[in-house]
């Protein structure tokens, strides 16, 4: 990668367009292989969160990294993310600090509010039914987001999963400004009007389930969880004509989609090969008719993947993030 693919913050630092997913990666070897890989090949954003319970991977990978002096920190983009029974004043701080601690960092690159809904603490074992949602006040939460840049435990911090209010309201008391939302955004969800609203405003959006998520329902089966209906796009015969037509995969067409729309990207994968093809973006281009024709596929709600509408309490609560179509 060159400096041309990364984007501007606006606290003046810059976000690696492309990143290294790691939702659902708890097995210790296939996490530190795929981290290898992706640095070899030259990912530089590692993103990662309180709940994924794989920190302590991550950490200890990197710091074997850090150590051998193949790569210094700064030269490594490391983001994680505040989990909803995070999201109370008396809990926040210590949270990062156990952050940090796993990721044997001093500092991360970027902090997110990873849900906009507060809930009360987990114990071990907790299910979906078992977790309960708190009242949520966003302006005092971000206030003590704002000291973490200001006591160095994070350079930047944003959001995630947040709607158009729910970031105006941040926006209208915010001594610093949110510098990203990370949120689902693909070929099929392109969430235009959020992905504006936040450029307007000097928001990078980074896109999680960029390839809309095809290994959750192994996921969900671990949790007890049953099978849910997925949008197809690697399937899908226009986005497969357009890779044909670049000598490309579906999957690369559908990244270099998001990027062409200035928005950075996260795909998740534990396959060396695939990690490798995910990080071959930067040498075509989609022309105005591929966009145009990508543009054409969005379905909207119906396509999101990660809806978190199965944890109680959520659907009903005050801050519930999502429209009910698109």
């Amino acid at each position: 990668m060159t400096s041309a693919d990364t984007y501007n913050l606006n606290n003046g630092l810059k976000i690696p367009a492309l990143g290294l997913g790691t939702f659902t990666v708890t097995d210790e070897k296939l996490l530190e292989t795929a981290i290898d890989t992706a640095l070899e090949v030259g990912y530089r954003h590692i993103d990662t969160a309180y709940i994924y319970r794989n920190e302590h991977i991550i950490g200890k990978t990197l710091k074997k990294w850090f150590d051998s002096g193949k790569l210094k920190r700064d030269q490594v983009f490391v983001t994680t993310k505040l989990s909803s029974d995070g999201v109370h004043p008396e809990r926040l701080e210590n949270q990062l600090k156990e952050s940090l601690k796993n990721l044997q960092l001093e500092y991360v690159d970027l902090y997110l509010i990873h849900f906009p809904i507060g809930t009360k603490p987990r114990a071990p074992g907790d299910t979906a039914t078992d977790i309960i949602a708190e009242p949520t006040d966003h302006i005092s939460i971000w206030k003590i987001m704002e000291k973490q840049v200001e006591d160095g435990r994070t350079k930047s911090i944003g959001v995630s999963n947040f709607n158009e209010k729910q970031i105006e309201n941040i926006l209208k008391n915010a001594k610093i400004k949110p510098a990203c939302n990370q949120v689902e955004v693909h070929v099929y969800l392109p969430q235009n009007s959020l992905v504006k609203f936040c450029q307007d405003n000097g928001i990078v959006v980074i896109a999680y389930s960029p390839l809309g998520n095809p290994g959750i329902n192994e996921f969900r089966a671990k949790l007890g969880r049953p099978p849910q209906s997925l949008p197809d796009m690697l399937n899908d015969t226009l986005i497969k004509q357009i890779a044909e037509k670049h000598k490309k995969s579906a999957a690369q067409v559908m990244l270099k989609f998001l990027l062409q729309r200035k928005i950075a990207v996260i795909p998740k994968s534990i396959t060396p090969s695939r990690i490798k093809e995910n990080f071959d973006l930067f040498n075509f281009s989609l022309d105005d008719s591929d966009l145009k024709l990508l543009d054409s596929l969005k379905v909207g709600e119906k396509a999101r993947v990660c809806n978190f509408s199965n944890l109680h309490g959520f659907k009903n609560h005050p801050e519930w993030p999502f429209p009910s179509e698109e």
